[in-house]
């Protein structure tokens, strides 16, 4: 999934351009606004407009000498359009959902790199830090099947691939106080969508 343009991808051309203008604001705009904001001719933008108009995903105003138009959240079309101009946060939300649904649950899962920063494409992997919770071997084969029917799960939401890095809570913890470049993007960009938190994890190191 793109979702940088999660609209565009799924509605293609000027009108996914223009209905993803909408979806970012609740105010009304005009036909040259539109088309600014989205990157298309005013000629293309006065194409689509109507169209959707008449489906009612947008309702138009005249306020002479100009029209003003905005996204109906209320239509069930624009309930599903706004639903993916949210999706990363969605992904976010299912991700910790599906964690917590294991039989073995990490201590923490954080998810880094260009999803936490909103910048995956579609070919874009998903970057996690699993770390595995205290009692639990590495080779545990329940342990080992159940995350990687989370990976197969979030790939099955998402269309990406999920990249896995697990560590114990002792390893999170000294790699955290550490300063290599993949660790300091972890501090700096993850997002922790089940478990402990990042300064939490970095202050748990053994004595």
């Amino acid at each position: 999934m793109d979702f940088v343009r999660p609209i565009e991808a799924i509605v293609p051309g000027a009108q996914g351009r223009v209905l993803a203008v909408l979806a970012e604001t609740t105010a009304e705009l005009n036909l040259r606004t539109i088309a600014q904001l989205s990157g298309v001719s005013q000629a293309q933008a006065s194409r689509v407009l109507p169209g959707l108009v008449e489906l009612g995903v947008v309702e138009r105003r005249e306020v002479p000498p100009s029209s003003l138009f905005r996204l109906v959240p209320e239509h069930v079309a624009a309930r599903a359009i706004l639903g993916l101009a949210r999706s990363t946060d969605t992904v976010l939300d299912e991700l910790g959902q599906m964690v917590r649904s294991l039989p073995f649950p990490p201590a923490s899962v954080i998810v880094f790199g260009s999803f936490a920063r909103r910048e995956a494409r579609a070919d874009t992997g998903i970057d996690v830090v699993v770390v595995r919770p205290g009692g639990v071997d590495e080779d545990d084969d329940h342990w080992a099947a159940s995350i990687e029917q989370w990976r197969t799960d979030v790939r099955r939401l998402t269309g990406n691939r999920v990249e896995v890095i697990e560590v114990t809570d002792d390893e999170a913890a000294t790699r955290m106080a550490g300063r290599s470049k993949l660790w300091t993007r972890i501090r700096r960009d993850g997002r922790v969508v089940h478990g402990a938190g990042l300064e939490e994890l970095r202050s748990a190191r053994s004595a």
